[in-house]
């Protein structure tokens, strides 16, 4: 149990620290809740690494136009990681968007 979780973690960190992965959810205005974004951001992250990550944040929704942002708060174990959405697509009520994950923790 203890060799499969490290595994886990190590996985985890390794997207971390160059990871990027895309998301997509439904709107029925021109803005995705912050807490979908939060929950589609872990999802994500989850079916990358197959781990999803303590928590995430998010401070406000993320716009439902072509390159809007919105940085969110990740937490794995204690240390805090910046993660960013941008969106890459809106189709209708179906935004996509895009999952960064800073390389470094914040400070």
């Amino acid at each position: 149990m203890k060799r499969k979780y490290l595994a886990a973690t190590i996985a985890l960190a390794a997207v971390l620290a160059t990871g990027a992965c895309s998301a997509s959810v439904s709107v029925g205005s021109k803005q995705v809740a912050a807490d979908k974004v939060a929950a589609q951001m872990s999802s994500q992250l989850a079916a990358t690494v197959g781990k999803a990550p303590d928590d995430v944040t998010c401070p406000e929704g993320l716009d439902a136009e072509v390159d809007a942002t919105v940085t969110c708060t990740l937490t794995d174990q204690g240390t805090k990681y910046d993660v960013t959405g941008t969106v890459t697509s809106v189709d209708g009520d179906n935004v996509k968007f895009d999952v960064q994950v800073a390389d470094t923790p914040q400070s």
